[in-house]
Formats: C-alpha cells, sequence, structure tokens
C-alpha cells in the first residue's frame, strides 16, 4: 500500500512553491537580476521559518486547513502575478527589509505609505502586526476595498517640504532632543495625530516612505523621520529598533534621516534606502541624542 503523505508536509512544499512563484513572478515583471545568490530575497531560513508558522497555524486551526496555504498568501500570490504595477523600490532596496523580517518576524512592522507594495510588507511579516499609515484618504478607501486584511489608518500633516531648513533648526532645540513619548512632546516635529496603538506599541521595524516630499507644498517627511527616531529611543524594554528610510537621494529625506536617526546609527545605504538600528535611550539617560 501507498504511504499517505503528511498534511504537515503537503503544506510545507506548497507553501515553498507559493513563495517561490511568487518572487520568480515579482522578479520577472520588475526585471531585477536573480543571479547573485547573496541578494536573493528568499533564502533557504527565510523560507523555512516561514513555512514553521504556518504549519503551526495549521496545527491550531485543525486539520480540515491543514493541506491549504493561508488565504492572505493566495492573495499576495495572484495579486503580483496578474499585476503590471511593481512598487517603487528596487530588489536590491526590498532585499534590505527582507532580511531584517527574516531575523525579527514575526514582529512589529510599522510603515508610513500605503502603496503597491503593502501587501508584499504584510506577508513577510506573516504571523505579525504591520501597520500602515497614509496621508491620503480616498487612496486608504480605495485600497481597503481591495485588500481588506491590511490595518491602515489616515494621517494629516501640518508640515509643508519647502520649511525643512528651518524644521532641522527647530529639531536641534532641546524640547526636540529630549527623551520622550512623541504624543506630548512640545517638539514642532513630533507627530501628534497618530492612532493611539501607534505611539502605545513597541515597533521592532519602522519604514519611512511616505508622506509625499517631491515638491515644495508637500507634505515632507521631516516629521515621520523625527518621530521613528523618537519612538525607538523612546522604547521601553530596552530592545533596539531597526528604522528603514527610503528616497534619501532627495535633500529632505538625506539630512533629516542624517541629523535625527544619526550617521553613528547607520548600518548601511542601498541605492536610494537607508539602514538604521536605533537602540533605546531609556537605558542610558545620559546617552547623547547621537553617538559621538
Amino acid at each position: 500500500m501507498r504511504p499517505k503523505s503528511h498534511p504537515f508536509a503537503n503544506l510545507k512544499f506548497l507553501l515553498l512553491g507559493v513563495f517561490i512563484a511568487f518572487f520568480l513572478f515579482f522578479l520577472l515583471r520588475s526585471g531585477f537580476p536573480t543571479s547573485n545568490q547573496s541578494e536573493s530575497l528568499i533564502s533557504s531560513n527565510f523560507i523555512s521559518n516561514v513555512s514553521s508558522r504556518v504549519t503551526k497555524y495549521a496545527t491550531a486551526t485543525g486539520c480540515s486547513t491543514c493541506t491549504k496555504i493561508p488565504p492572505t498568501l493566495a492573495q499576495v500570490l495572484i495579486h503580483y502575478s496578474t499585476s503590471t504595477i511593481t512598487p517603487q523600490q528596487t530588489f536590491k532596496e526590498i532585499s534590505v527589509t527582507a532580511r531584517i523580517l527574516e531575523n525579527k518576524s514575526p514582529c512589529n512592522f510599522l510603515v508610513f505609505g500605503l502603496g503597491h507594495d503593502s501587501l508584499m510588507w504584510a506577508e513577510l511579516n506573516y504571523g505579525g502586526r504591520t501597520i500602515f499609515i497614509e496621508e491620503d484618504e480616498a487612496w486608504i478607501q480605495q485600497i481597503r476595498r481591495r485588500f481588506p486584511t491590511l490595518e491602515s489608518y489616515h494621517m494629516t500633516y501640518d508640515s509643508k517640504a519647502n520649511q525643512a531648513n528651518h524644521l532641522i533648526d527647530v529639531g536641534k532645540g532641546p524640547e526636540c532632543t529630549a527623551l520622550g513619548d512623541p504624543r506630548y512632546s512640545i517638539c514642532q516635529l513630533a507627530l501628534k495625530g497618530l492612532p493611539t496603538e501607534v505611539y502605545e506599541t513597541k515597533w521592532d521595524l519602522i519604514m519611512v516612505d511616505a508622506p509625499t516630499g517631491y515638491y515644495d507644498e508637500a507634505p515632507g517627511r521631516m516629521a515621520a523621520i523625527y518621530t521613528a527616531g523618537m519612538m525607538a529611543r523612546n522604547r521601553v524594554d530596552g530592545d533596539q529598533t531597526d528604522v528603514i528610510v527610503h528616497d534619501v537621494n532627495r535633500e529632505v529625506e538625506d539630512k533629516f534621516s542624517k541629523a535625527f536617526l544619526c550617521d553613528g546609527y547607520m548600518r548601511k545605504q542601498v541605492g536610494r534606502l537607508r539602514h538604521f538600528s536605533i537602540p533605546s535611550h531609556r537605558d542610558g539617560l545620559e546617552r547623547p541624542f547621537c553617538p559621538e
């Protein structure tokens, strides 16, 4: 008699196939190279880790779902295999965040910006919580109709990109460098209109890829970058927070990421993307705002 295959083994192979197919579709559509193994977005450890978490999900939900991939993963595969729109970040830029998630997920992941890459980020953080902050309320409603599983919130920004030079000087003042919760800060750069859960969550990873910042009257990313840095410094459990800033080829993103996330905390730059790792300052109140 032919032995029956174990349902969890079926799930593991099915999930492996889904992830490979998903990223092959993504790479083919975006035209990024796949030959360099050191830059590969799909590592055996990542697939193994996600597969393990999905297997636990199958165990918890009963054998009726043991041979099925989670609906969200199926949605991601279908979406990216049929879409003609690819994310604005390059393969190498995406790989930086993917490797952080490989090590940290499931984790708490805060993203400033809601875009064509949002489904990807949510699923790369499979089993964790991913929240998106978006300036365009109409766009949020449009995305919610298509992808109701994504958690997103509207944010109105008071700043303008043409105020950047003034705001970077403001940010050097004691009211902005003092450690504290951004919602109670008197610093002009601190974002105070975010949902309560954003301030009360210990974020493992924060990505700043919004709001709009490519023209003078746009909100600019000054406050988002500053607030991401202060959330990391104010983290109460003592862990480090990884912060990603995209579009650092532009003046605002370049200057504000260096000033408020600090050159000394920068781990790498790939293309237009910078990765910072910021420690909590709660365990060292004498720690300078930026390392010397």
